[in-house]
């Protein structure tokens, strides 16, 4: 898309598919540089915003934390680097999502579990004696990797 090296926040949240608090957020974390002001205090863009807020909508498309995401502005703003680094922050990322997975397949055995359970045991009686609701009642280890219930 075409875009105009004047753009309007409002135009650079469109084209970017970001909110424009979050495009003030990005700003004042340092992730943006701050914005060039016209004579009315409105704040002006231009093309490289645009690639550099494009750039950080990617990075959080697929999950990484602003921590990373700094790291990898980082790289982008210092070419010289080698790009070991970025492939070091990647495979960070991708441990995270494995463990994920691992914790969202769990919840889905642990879902299956409470659906057979409840169409072989219960369904169809009375709420009080649903096995789903009972089972979510009982203190118990965490299912699914998340954390332990404290007492």
């Amino acid at each position: 898309m075409l875009v105009s090296h004047d753009m309007s926040i409002g135009k650079l949240a469109a084209s970017t598919r970001c909110t424009i608090p979050t495009i003030r957020y990005y700003e004042e974390i340092g992730l943006l540089p701050k914005a060039k002001r016209r004579v009315n205090k409105h704040r002006l863009y231009g093309h490289t915003d645009l690639q550099q807020l494009t750039f950080i909508r990617r990075c959080r498309d697929f999950g990484f934390p602003i921590k990373q995401i700094r790291e990898l502005v980082a790289l982008v703003r210092s070419p010289e680097r080698d790009c070991t680094a970025a492939r070091e922050v990647a495979k960070v990322r991708l441990t995270e999502v494995g463990r994920k997975l691992k914790e969202l397949q769990a919840l889905e055995r642990s879902l299956n579990r409470f659906v057979k359970d409840c169409s072989a045991q219960c369904a169809g009686g009375p709420a009080r004696e649903c096995i789903i609701l009972e089972d979510l009642a009982t203190l118990q280890p965490a299912c699914c990797g998340g954390q332990k219930h404290r007492s």
